[in-house]
């Protein structure tokens, strides 16, 4: 809950700026457009509907607020766990995603325009989202046991992008985020609706270790009967295309 104050207090300053800036401006200038709202189609593929409002600001800087909801559905994810002891479900999550950003365009590319061009800039991204696992578990006496658990995960993480912004009629971009490599911090949360031995916790440890998705975490994280909570940094990376409409 600190990482999301901290961004929801960050995104009020843009909006304030934007606001201000708005407010101030009286120059020649004010004729070329100032604002653009887009939506995210790459992310489509993933179940990810996102929308963001850009302002500019000042000297070719600019502030977005992205705000997105992820449904279930999607091409991307989790395959379930397939062992001998440990046998689950494919898992589906939902949630919703926040993402400021401040951007700063090359005028020297861009088409007689404040919004388009190439950029580059910063950003923080805030993902909360909600997911259950279920499946199996063979305990080494061969007792079976049904697991039912609740997972939720909250990301926090800042980077840096670069893209450039395509104008294709007087009102409408194409926003190509080429790359945006950054770090995130992870928290995973497992609630559990079932009684297991203590066992279950090391091979269910060892089995996320096979998970290729993994490989930047920590040795930290690991769960447990008492601590069904883990916390890790790992890397991180944005990309997408964005239709935008500017007024």
């Amino acid at each position: 809950m600190k990482d999301l104050r901290s961004i929801l207090v960050l995104s009020m300053v843009f909006i304030s700026s934007m606001a201000y800036s708005q407010e101030t401006d009286h120059t020649p200038e004010n004729s070329l457009v100032k604002n653009e709202i887009s939506f995210e189609v790459l992310q489509v593929l993933n179940g990810v509907y996102q929308l963001s409002y850009e302002r500019y600001i000042w000297n070719n800087f600019t502030g977005t607020l992205g705000v997105g909801y992820k449904g279930k559905e999607g091409l991307i994810k989790l395959s379930g766990i397939d062992r001998e002891r440990i046998k689950t479900d494919e898992v589906f999550y939902s949630g919703f995603q926040i993402a400021p950003e401040i951007r700063y365009y090359l005028k020297n590319t861009s088409n007689g325009n404040y919004l388009n061009g190439f950029y580059m800039g910063l950003y923080l991204k805030y993902s909360n989202y909600k997911s259950e696992l279920n499946g199996i578990y063979i305990a080494r006496d061969n007792t079976p046991y049904d697991l039912e658990f609740d997972m939720k995960l909250n990301i926090s993480s800042v980077g840096f992008m670069v893209g450039y912004k395509l104008p294709i009629t007087k009102h409408l971009n194409i926003d190509f985020m080429i790359a945006g490599p950054g770090t995130g911090n992870y928290n995973f949360e497992f609630i559990n609706k079932k009684d297991l031995p203590e066992e279950f916790y090391d091979d269910f440890n060892d089995a996320l270790e096979e998970y290729s998705i993994l490989d930047f975490i920590n040795s930290d994280f690991r769960f447990s009967e008492v601590n069904n909570r883990s916390k890790f940094s790992a890397f991180s990376f944005r990309y997408g295309i964005a239709i935008g409409y500017t007024f």
